[in-house]
């Protein structure tokens, strides 16, 4: 369920390097955090599962290769919404069955700087899951496949600030959940290789990253879950720009952990998180907050 948390904020940094950078540099087309609810299940065969997101981000800081606040001044706040929808279709393969997903964001951006203040809002990079394979057995469930990444619907290489990266990308990608103690317990992880193509405006390249996201969390009663989740990033190449590496890589990294809440009201199944960035590198450090929905359709209680 992607949308881009923070894009083109890098900019900022253009008197120590090219404008350029500033496009791609420190951000992703995925959001990370935001599959930690059970994010190995899958809905039964033949059915579909619709999920809602709002995400909030603030962040008053830009971290370079060492960890220190890079940009005087700095101040970024982000709200985004979020459908997605997720089909079984029932049909069997390599043991499992197979589903589809599609996630499609709309996204808020105010930033300040040393140049002044800047807001936009527009669509982000759509997420969706092409070859997802789905299984389950006893308390276990699990999956794997290949997500795509559609570019920002929107971009311009002169604007400052833009929604969304202005470029496709392709992750291999699976998630366990298991859920002990008849389902009263869950432990789940997510994990997502991302390969990023060129910027076709700019000719830059974001390296490759790497993606955990987590989840522990306890029921209290039937209808109250407690627990923790969040995510741990790392840009494994560096970042390119015409086929050469920029200076220093600008590879990101990021852990960020908080509490999460799941209560189930009737058949839909709400969400609330909160999210804190930590050993941040060549990134924004932050703080997210997230209410998310998850509703069967399908007649009877999730």
């Amino acid at each position: 369920m992607p949308f881009q948390k923070t894009s083109c904020m890098f900019l900022l940094i253009a008197a120590a390097v090219p404008m350029v950078y500033a496009s791609d540099g420190g951000t992703s087309v995925y959001p990370m955090g935001v599959e930690t609810v059970m994010p190995g299940l899958m809905p039964p065969p033949g059915k579909t599962i619709l999920e809602e997101f709002n995400y909030f981000y603030q962040a008053n800081g830009v971290m370079d290769g060492s960890g220190h606040s890079a940009v005087p001044g700095f101040h970024v706040r982000v709200a985004a919404f979020a459908l997605k929808a997720v089909h079984n279709w029932g049909v069997k393969a390599l043991g499992g069955t197979l589903v589809s997903s599609v996630a499609v964001p709309l996204v808020y951006i105010h930033l300040d700087g040393p140049f002044g203040s800047l807001q936009k809002t527009g669509l982000g990079n759509s997420d969706i899951g092409l070859l997802d394979v789905a299984y389950g057995k006893g308390s276990w469930h699990w999956w794997y496949g290949v997500d795509g990444f559609t570019p920002g619907a929107s971009y311009s290489k002169t604007d400052i600030l833009n929604v969304g990266q202005h470029n496709a990308a392709l992750a291999p990608v699976g998630a366990f959940t298991w859920l002990p103690h008849q389902g009263k317990s869950e432990l789940s992880s997510r994990y997502e290789y991302i390969v990023n193509f060129n910027n076709q405006a700019t000719g830059y390249r974001s390296g490759r990253e790497f993606i955990w996201e987590y989840a522990g969390m306890q029921n209290i009663n039937k209808a109250l879950a407690v627990g923790g989740s969040g995510y741990y990033y790392q840009q494994t190449s560096d970042d390119l720009l015409n086929g050469l590496a920029v200076p220093g890589g600008d590879r990101g990294r990021v852990l960020a952990v908080g509490p999460q809440l799941r209560y189930h009201v009737g058949r839909a199944e709400l969400i609330l998180k909160f999210q804190r960035e930590s050993l941040v590198e060549n990134r924004t450090r932050g703080n997210a907050l997230w209410m998310q929905v998850g509703i069967p359709l399908w007649g009877h209680e999730h």
